[in-house]
């Protein structure tokens, strides 16, 4: 659950980074895209942005991430 807490604030961060002028192309902003692109691209080639501007991608993956941590927790209880 840790770890999904981590990589959930490292895409909210990630997304709100794009907000700010050249955010991303600073230090930080290029580490975490190489961590949280590599997610985040699938979503953005099945979900196309709204009118142009609006990338709803992020919310689907985060989405997509929550029900991964919690099937996967499921699992681990139903195992255990």
């Amino acid at each position: 659950m840790l770890l999904y807490q981590i990589y959930f604030y490292m895409i909210l961060v990630y997304i709100l980074m794009s907000w700010l002028p050249n955010a991303r192309e600073s230090v930080i902003g290029e580490w975490l895209g190489k961590l949280v692109e590599p997610y985040l691209s699938p979503f953005r080639r099945f979900i196309p942005p709204l009118m142009g501007m609006i990338d709803f991608s992020p919310i689907v993956a985060i989405f997509v991430l929550r029900l991964a941590a919690f099937g996967l927790i499921a699992v681990l209880q139903f195992i255990f």
